[in-house]
């Protein structure tokens, strides 16, 4: 039984989740779902137990010291509302936690639960992989789902993916099959420098959401931290020639890639989005980065800040990330057992 009280009638209420974990590249989307929770100022209003969904040996708890009180926190995915203001106002549920060692259909049947018992429209699912991405280039980001009728009114892609996945592509195949519109959000983060966080593909995936919802999202010190994070990497690769010449190989072909996106109807699409945020509006403390997250350098501001881990060194062959996935969206087609976390 899911109580709900003290939760106000929601206004247009959208879900976005975030997972720590394998879904969660640079701990980009889990980081963008905070950011929410916290320039909005969430408040929690549940929490699923733990004991039935993780692996204590796996995601251990912590303990702390809270005055003279020994307190141990439990991993565990909790779940907050935001209220958004504005012209038009509505209200978002945000799921943050980690994925789920086991028994992940009862997972995502019980967020559906709440989803449906809160009148929720719309489930939005962060992710961030790792790619063949150059980190000097804006941040892809990708937009799936497995409905073809969201898809083509919300202009996405319709997943195709086959292969490993997690959380995320279960949790947006589970909501397919309940009849809630779910759309999947993936930032690529640069394999040869996936260590956390990167503030860029953060700032990327908050971009995308704010085009897929319509929304005026309080930016903070993102813009800042994207470029102290690019300066600090272009510092790194610089001091290594194998990585310096390994982002050119990744840059060229990216930009190869991309030239047929020059089209009138791609710079047409990149002027609208520019016209809806020149005026400003809620929230646009700090300003907003580029297309995709990217952000211009035109001063250092990495004084004082901590400079990103050293660069991996590309090993031969496709890069992969720890799972040995490659660096196609996971969304869709577990098998059984995966489904059972």
């Amino acid at each position: 039984m899911i109580e709900l009280e003290g939760v106000p009638e929601l206004i247009d209420p959208v879900m976005v989740a975030a997972f720590e974990g394998w879904n969660d590249a640079g701990d980009a989307a889990s980081t963008a779902v905070g950011h929410l929770d916290r320039e909005w100022k969430g408040e929690v209003f549940a929490a699923l137990d733990a004991e039935d969904y993780y692996d204590f040996q796996v995601n251990r708890p912590t303990v702390w010291m809270d005055g003279g009180t020994r307190k141990i926190t439990w991993p565990t995915t909790r779940l907050s509302v935001v209220r958004v203001g504005g012209d038009k106002p509505r209200d978002l549920v945000l799921i943050r936690g980690i994925e789920p060692s086991m028994r992940w259909r009862s997972f995502c049947n019980e967020i559906l639960g709440f989803a449906h018992e809160l009148g929720v429209e719309m489930v939005v699912i962060l992710g961030a992989l790792l790619g063949d991405t150059p980190h000097t280039r804006p941040v892809p980001v990708s937009g799936v789902t497995s409905d073809p009728d969201l898809a083509r009114t919300m202009d996405l892609e319709e997943t195709r993916y086959e292969g490993p996945t997690g959380i995320v592509g279960i949790l947006q195949e589970a909501c397919t099959h309940a009849g809630v519109p779910a759309v999947s959000l993936w930032a690529a983060v640069p394999h040869y420098v996936s260590q956390p966080p990167n503030p860029k593909a953060t700032l990327a995936l908050l971009n995308r959401l704010e085009d897929l919802l319509g929304l005026r999202i309080p930016l903070g010190e993102l813009p800042e931290d994207a470029r102290a994070w690019q300066l600090g990497v272009d510092q790194l690769a610089a001091e290594d020639s194998e990585v310096a010449e390994y982002v050119q190989t990744l840059e060229e072909a990216r930009d190869t890639a991309e030239l047929p996106e020059a089209s009138g109807e791609a710079i047409a699409r990149e002027f609208e989005r520019y016209l809806r945020r020149r005026d400003g509006g809620p929230g646009q403390a700090g300003g907003h980065a580029t297309e995709s997250g990217d952000v211009p350098y035109l001063r250092d501001t990495s004084g004082g800040r901590h400079r990103p881990p050293k660069p991996q060194r590309p090993e031969k062959g496709r890069p992969k990330d720890d799972d040995g996935a490659a660096d196609d969206p996971p969304a869709t087609g577990p098998d059984e057992d995966s489904s059972d976390g």
